[in-house]
């Protein structure tokens, strides 16, 4: 088969790998209809999380199943699947207190960027859809497998709730999934942070009511502003730096809370501040797997379309050029077809 290695920071390949093959008798086989690249996949790609050797990339995916292990029955060939970034067995502790992306075998993907992919935890991973949707459909179901799932998460942590006032710290997929998720929740403000107009036109469509261009305490300053110096119910922070972090916490009203999906990089959180400003903070990776079945049913039904987070497509051979469009802001997401 084809697919992605990144040898080193700015070096994307498409180069020829070995066929995956049933190794658990959890497995599966997917043929990929679509994949892309994540916002996350920009850390190692920018030189700013450790490389090692040559490895494969990718953890979005929706695709149709070839081949299942002896133990797979929830799944069967021919089957078109969404999945998540994280694999879940579905039955353990973890799993059943709903969180499936802390699963205790859990598994996290990394070489979805190709055109066929082992499944790990198969059984307890994959969602079949009834029927393959129509092709106009697979970029939001394929959102759902990482950034809308991230993105509710961010909103589910944060407590949105009917009639908040919901701030989202970032502008990319992720923030702009949270923007869907706070407005299904039934958020009745949403500000969003972010200095890109097409991104802020994107946001706005989602559901936005104001858009916050400053950054650090300038933007903090904004928000309090905005919320006649009380600060926001809920802030969606959907970054990972430490400014995002001092940002979110500092939007967030006494009492409110702080939903963090960045994966943090060099954030550090004061424990006499947190303690003192009454704010509660959550975060992690998002627990797709348990909002599969909903988000599923949302895209299908043309309820949300996260879809739209999507602004560049290309064939899975030109990823290089998938990446490099991402990290220059030229794409918000691209949008990879094998």
């Amino acid at each position: 088969m084809r697919g992605t290695v990144i040898h080193a920071p700015g070096d994307v390949r498409f180069e020829t790998l070995d066929d995956p093959e049933i190794l658990q008798p959890t497995d599966a086989i997917i043929r990929t209809a679509v994949t892309c690249v994540c916002g996350s996949d920009l850390w190692p790609y920018r030189g700013l999380e450790p490389i090692g050797d040559a490895h494969p990339m990718g953890h979005e995916y929706v695709g149709v199943v070839e081949e299942v292990g002896s133990e797979v029955t929830a799944v069967k060939p021919g089957q078109f699947v969404v999945g998540s970034f994280a694999t879940s067995d579905n039955t353990c502790a973890n799993c059943r207190n709903g969180f499936p992306s802390h699963c205790l075998n859990r598994q996290f993907m990394t070489t979805c960027q190709a055109d066929h992919v082992r499944i790990p935890n198969a059984q307890g991973t994959l969602v079949a859809t009834d029927g393959t949707p129509d092709e106009a459909l697979w970029p939001g179901l394929l959102a759902v497998s990482d950034v809308m799932g991230t993105g509710w998460w961010a909103a589910d942590a944060a407590e949105v709730e009917p009639g908040a006032t919901a701030v989202v710290v970032g502008d990319g997929a992720v923030g702009l999934c949270a923007v869907i998720a706070a407005r299904e929740m039934g958020a009745e403000r949403i500000i969003v942070m972010s200095r890109h107009e097409p991104r802020q036109r994107l946001a706005r469509a989602f559901g936005a009511t104001d858009i916050v261009t400053e950054r650090g305490d300038e933007g903090v300053a904004r928000v309090q502003d905005l919320t006649d110096g009380i600060g926001a119910d809920a802030v969606l922070e959907c970054v990972g730096t430490d400014q995002a972090m001092r940002q979110a916490l500092h939007s967030a009203r006494p009492g409110g809370n702080v939903g963090f999906v960045g994966v943090p990089h060099g954030v550090a959180v004061d424990g006499q501040e947190l303690f003192f400003s009454h704010v509660g903070l959550r975060g992690g990776p998002a627990p797709v797997r348990r909002y599969l079945p909903d988000l599923i049913d949302r895209v299908l039904t043309g309820r949300i379309d996260p879809g739209k987070v999507f602004d560049l497509t290309l064939p899975l051979d030109q990823v290089a050029e998938g990446y490099r469009a991402m990290d220059e802001r030229r794409a918000i997401k691209s949008l990879l077809k094998p």
